[in-house]
């Protein structure tokens, strides 16, 4: 739970400052936190995994949003530098066991052995240094499971209240379960082939209109991964499939068998094999999800609560604004 606080403070995983004892140039830093420097290539790396977050999502960091960006991963790379002092400061220990089995891990997100080392040369990183970062986190995390435990706990009554106040976020959508042949139609396909496609397809309606199986059909020629499970998708709910194939299935009773249908992927016959009315999920089944997203909301606040202690107490020099100029 804690590593979930560790990861809203810090917004990349990769985003442990310099500290004191690896060699900075003196002109290349952001600030430096009770003598440790936080390098200008540690603030850089970070930017620049944001922007290509936010750039992932469809939203281009802005000129004018800069500013505040930049303001909030300086922020967060102090704050964890003062976590990671401190628990240096109480005798932190971390096993190198652990640190191996994280960066493991880390390893494992890729492909190759190759696109990692490319990833972490991108990043300006070595192997060296990720396994200096990693152990810092752990021991980040294991000095704040110590602070914590015992102190934060979450009552049946604050779980019961959150619930009946938030009764919206309980609510189960209306679901379908269907089955679907495909023939692929490529965008920008000639008239000829799409004639050819839609014939094809009605052929098979026909064939499924005579009785014949339709699990049995979508194997034979459905050209969806699903044709290995006789086209079945399991249960959907809305705007989790393409609009017209989703009108299509909501207004199919089970067992009825759709017209064909053409989406940007080509033409498709549906068949509903179930369906689940809308509900809301009991106070039973969501009082452990409740219980754990209340803990981490009051971990985090202790969190913060803590590190703005620490501000109070430490010289924290600012050189960005400097750099930025």
């Amino acid at each position: 739970m804690l590593r979930l606080v560790i990861t809203a403070l810090v917004l990349t995983w990769i985003a442990m400052p310099a500290v004191a004892g690896e060699a900075q140039p003196s002109e290349d830093k952001v600030a430096v936190v009770n003598g440790s420097v936080i390098s200008r290539v540690s603030f850089d790396r970070e930017m620049s995994g944001v922007r290509q977050r936010f750039l992932t999502m469809g939203k281009p960091v802005s000129p004018s949003r800069l500013p505040e960006l930049e303001k909030r991963v300086l922020d967060n790379l102090i704050n964890i530098e003062l976590l990671y002092q401190q628990s240096q400061k109480v005798g932190t220990k971390v096993d190198g066991a652990e640190v191996s089995a994280q960066f493991e891990t880390l390893k494992k997100r890729f492909p190759t052995e190759a696109e990692f080392k490319n990833a972490i040369k991108k990043m300006n990183l070595t192997e060296t240094v990720m396994k200096s970062q990693i152990r810092k986190g752990i021991a980040i995390q294991h000095f704040l499971d110590k602070m914590t435990l015992g102190k934060v706990e979450v009552t049946e009554e604050e779980i019961k209240a959150y619930y009946d106040s938030h009764t919206n976020f309980f609510k189960k959508p209306e679901q379908v379960r269907a089955s679907h042949i495909l023939i692929k139609v490529e965008p920008g396909a000639s008239e000829k082939n799409k004639a050819k496609a839609r014939q094809k397809i009605e052929k098979i309606r026909q064939r499924l209109v005579k009785g014949e199986d339709f699990g049995a059909l979508a194997r034979e020629f459905s050209q969806c991964p699903s044709s290995a499970r006789g086209g079945d998708l399991n249960y959907f709910g809305r705007r989790q499939m393409a609009k017209p194939f989703e009108d299509a299935a909501f207004a199919l009773k089970v067992g009825e068998l759709s017209d064909v249908v053409e989406t940007r992927f080509g033409y498709h016959l549906i068949k509903v094999t179930g369906r689940k009315p809308a509900s809301t999920y009991s106070y039973k089944d969501m009082k452990d999800r409740i219980r754990k997203n209340l803990m981490r909301e009051k971990i985090r606040g202790e969190v913060s609560n803590y590190v703005q202690e620490l501000k109070k107490a430490a010289t924290i020099e600012i050189f960005l604004a400097k750099d930025a100029k």
